[in-house]
């Protein structure tokens, strides 16, 4: 059989690309050969081999898609240790025990209460190198690093704390049990503990974005000359596992783009989620290098402890590394589950080169073989090197054994994450394990283990926290009260509408507008948008105080010669985050905190179309709400008959119900210019002036109608929720209109109609806020309920529409809204809403189908009035045949 080779051909390059064209050419026909008689198969098997063997000798060290399964720093480039080792396991030790002790203890006693124990005890040396080394306290001349911890591993943040004498026995003792005394949050929530816990993590990747975005608003600050933040550093611990969350990698681009070397990741890589491995099938560290290098991020690798240097140092020829490639995380959790004599025979023996390599080490010997996160070493190590790295952020990732330290009970077992209860054995064998000085029966009893005061423990733990400027977490509640400007010198054009059509939309952004101008509180005005700032009348801003750029502006703007050009500027003010609602968010919850965290409180405003709030990024607005935000979130073109053409997913019905879920949620649907100028001033002074841990959720409409100016005297029913703005003239009142934003003006046309066409008298209602009027309602009817010998109170709803007159409520949101004060109205109560999908098309169209527009509203009171017997129902047939009404259609909602 002849072999075809294929000549070699001339290559056209430089000398200094291709010093020897004739050995090129001799691999290139090989390739050529090998693929013809062998086939594609074995040409991607060599190739790969190639390409293994170029990182292992260091050829390629950056190759993608990642590098050997190996620690990143070689041993002869690791930092040395600065602290005692010694000391530290004790304390780490110590901390464990306490930790497991809590969890344990709570769920023997109650058996109901849960908390984590493995997530801690995999983590645990990560924490302690950060607490003791890294993790830098707020002082006078510095406000510190801001650090995300894993939420699964708060025992051992509170353990330490124990430690520190922040927390007592009694604390310890009622870990998961907040009602009943001095208890401990599940998890980091500042809401529940506000002097303790900083930031919130419980719901797990939303912590790393906003960690990203944390670091970010550092750098925003610092270019801005507002807070010194150089030297600061944000951290986040997190999990493997958690990092599929799409938060989790969501903001990686933005942090390596802006250049973001203030911020560090350590990822906790015990390879296993709350019920299995992370990655059974697959490496989970290894796919995580190659997603965060690949969007720019300088990543090291923490993967085995000090003892496996000399193993490394013996193997010239790469075996163990071979051997590392092809074993799967599915199998790496059985080895770390299992002792040293399975470790030998099921890995290290399945391949002669590989057991030669450790043929001098016992069974002892192999089973204290650590794993990267667990040495304090190496973790230092990775921890400085991500420090001293600058123009580009770093992620650690630390290979760990979930559990580790429980042994049979938990460690690296499918069942770890559940497990909330030892037995005996277990205990004494974790209290062996870490030499930890306790009695059998103060392990039978779960007794909190701490040194004495005066211990080299203790001593040495304060004074590394001492050095590093104090402990932590630590949450300051205050910052310095802001003066806010009277409301006429920024928004007495809507005090005084006088007629003029224009949106509310327009209004709320000529409102910040003004106010940056303002000397004090302009600075501190943060206009934040996802995208489409010209959709909602900012593009004015751009020129006013430019969009903010860590480089400024590298090119010469399309529209440059235009008045309102796009121009970015390194002390730009306005935050135009691109296409995320969740990046933009999570830059308005640090600027919302930023009284806390930086000791410098400011006033964010971020816009958005209402339906990309709530409903798409609700849980990031929860954990806003958790860490105490202040600010006011701006749904523009709300509600689901205003944004006609855009159709079922951009108009929004529900977010006013949503966002009435939040305890500390102000949400407003005003109508009215003036409304909204009313409750802008009101959340400010609330917010800046009295400190109040609220923040204020307005929509504001694109549709222009005619702006009146503001009635006297009822600026309180504003922000209450109702007030009276039309009464009939000629008679008593048959029926009455409450509308809300959009359908306001509906309202206001129909009882025009009602005296018009059905000489029906009527009043009219703006309702700015049926959570407002529903919160107020519920304060209420417990008051009267826990004080039934006290004198008897009425809410603002009841007192504003008492009595039998029949109500009609409607608003461009579902009907649960309106509804939400249904049982605290004495008369009969009637509701128009949207409920259903969107639709495109005109407005007039869009109401008409949901029934919201003036007719049917019309019809909704003339059906109140019959049911109440004030006037006969023929009259509500003949409006029907009037305006024309189809009656046999399926309602809105079920088509």
């Amino acid at each position: 059989m002849t072999v075809h080779i294929d000549p070699p051909r001339k290559v056209v390059t430089s000398p200094l690309l291709d010093q020897d064209e004739l050995e090129t050419a001799d691999w290139l026909a090989s390739l050529g050969s090998l693929h013809r008689s062998a086939g594609a198969d074995r040409v991607r098997y060599i190739l790969a081999a190639l390409d293994r063997r170029a990182k292992e000798i260091g050829v390629l060290p950056d190759a993608p898609p990642y590098s050997p399964y190996r620690n990143s720093i070689p041993l002869e480039t690791q930092k040395p240790y600065p602290g005692d080792v010694a000391l530290e396991t004790r304390l780490t030790a110590i901390i464990r025990w306490n930790a497991l002790a809590m969890v344990v203890r709570a769920n023997k006693a109650y058996g109901e209460l849960g908390g984590h124990v493995a997530s801690y005890a995999s983590v645990a040396e990560i924490f302690e190198v950060g607490f003791n080394h890294f993790f830098r306290a707020s002082t006078d001349e510095s406000e510190g690093d801001v650090v995300y911890f894993q939420p699964h591993s708060s025992p051992g943040v509170y353990a330490r704390a124990y430690l520190e004498g922040r927390l007592s026995d009694e604390n310890l003792k009622l870990y998961r049990q907040e009602l009943s005394g001095p208890g401990l949050a599940s998890y980091p929530h500042p809401w529940l503990m506000p002097e303790f816990w900083q930031v919130p993590t419980a719901s797990m990747g939303l912590g790393p974005i906003s960690a990203i975005y944390q670091a970010r608003f550092m750098k925003y600050l610092e270019h801005r000359r507002l807070v010194q933040t150089r030297g600061r550093h944000v951290w986040g611990v997190f999990g493997d596992g958690e990092m599929d969350e799409p938060e989790s990698i969501a903001g990686l681009a933005l942090a390596a783009r802006e250049k973001l070397d203030n911020v560090t990741f350590i990822v906790n890589c015990n390879l296993q989620r709350l019920d299995g491995p992370v990655r059974g099938n697959g490496q989970v560290i290894q796919e995580l290098e190659s997603i965060f290098q690949g969007a720019g991020w300088n990543v090291i690798k923490v993967l085995w402890g000090s003892d496996w240097d000399d193993i490394f140092a013996r193997d010239s020829k790469h075996a163990l590394l071979r051997k590392f490639a092809e074993t799967v995380d599915g199998k790496y959790q059985t080895l770390g589950a299992k002792d040293g004599a399975y470790n030998l025979a099921n890995f290290f023996s399945e391949d002669p080169e590989v057991r030669a390599l450790v043929a001098h080490m016992s069974d002892a010997d192999i089973d204290g073989l650590k794993r990267g996160g667990h040495d304090f070493r190496k973790l230092f190590a990775a921890f400085a090197a991500a420090k001293d790295t600058k123009g580009r952020p770093t992620v650690i990732l630390a290979k760990t054994k979930k559990g580790y330290g429980m042994g049979g009970a938990g460690e690296s077992r499918m069942t770890s994450h559940q497990t909330k209860k030892l037995d005996i054995d277990a205990l004494y064998a974790f209290r062996d394990r870490f030499s930890l000085p306790l009695t059998n029966q103060q392990v039978e009893n779960l007794e909190f283990f701490k040194p004495a005061e005066d211990s080299a423990e203790l001593q040495y733990l304060r004074a590394r926290r001492e050095a590093l400027g104090g402990y932590m977490p630590v949450r300051r509640r205050r910052s310095e009260a802001l003066a806010v400007p009277p409301l006429q010198s920024y928004g007495d054009f809507a005090l005084r509408g006088d007629g003029k059509e224009t949106s509310t939309t327009m209004a709320i952004v000529r409102l910040f507008s003004n106010l940056l101008k303002d000397k004090t509180l302009g600075p501190r005005v943060i206009p934040i948008v996802a995208d489409e700032a010209r959709t909602f009348g900012m593009a004015n801003l751009f020129r006013q105080v430019g969009i903010y750029s860590p480089v400024g502006q590298l090119y010469e703007p399309e529209d440059a010669g235009s008045m309102l050009y796009y121009k970015e500027a390194t002390d730009g003010q306005l935050l135009e985050e691109g296409i995320t609602e969740a990046g933009a968010i999570s830059s308005w919850t640090a600027a919302a905190t930023s009284y806390s965290v930086h000791n410098f409180a400011l006033l964010p405003f971020y816009i958005y179309y209402s339906m990309f709030g709530f409903q798409r990024i609700g849980d990031l607005i929860w954990a806003a709400a958790d860490q105490r935000a202040r600010g006011f979130l701006i749904g523009a073109t709300a509600g689901r008959t205003t944004l006609g053409g855009e159709g079922l997913q951009h108009q929004d019905g529900s977010s006013h119900v949503i966002a009435a879920t939040i305890p500390n949620c102000r949400a407003y649907d005003p109508a009215f210019s003036y409304e909204v100028a009313t409750i802008v001033d009101h959340g400010m002074r609330s917010m800046l002036a009295e400190g109040r841990d609220e923040f204020y959720y307005l929509t504001v409409m694109n549709e222009n109608y005619a702006q009146p100016s503001m009635p006297a005297g009822v600026q309180d029913d504003i922000i209450k929720g109702l007030y009276r703005i039309v009464a009939t003239k000629t008679a008593s009142p048959q029926v009455r209109l409450v509308g809300s934003g959009a359908i306001l003006p509906e309202i206001l046309a129909a009882a025009k109609m009602l005296e018009d066409d059905w000489q029906i008298a009527s009043e009219v209602w703006s309702a700015t806020s049926f959570s407002e009027l529903a919160r107020d309602a519920r304060d209420v009817e417990r008051h009267n309920r826990l004080n039934p010998l006290s004198d008897q109170i009425e809410c603002h709803a009841s007192k504003c529409l008492s009595g039998g007159i029949p109500v009609v409520a409607a608003s461009d949101y579902v009907r649960a809204y309106p509804q939400l004060i249904a049982s605290y109205i004495e008369a009969p109560y009637t509701v128009l809403g949207t409920d259903g999908f969107g639709r495109s098309d005109t407005r007039a169209a869009l109401r008409s189908f949901f029934e919201v527009d003036r007719k049917q509203i019309v019809l909704a009171a003339l059906s109140a009035a019959a049911r109440a017997g004030k006037i006969d129902r023929k009259r509500v047939a003949d409006a029907i045949k009037r305006y024309e009404i189809t009656v046999e259609v399926d309602s809105p909602w079920s088509r």
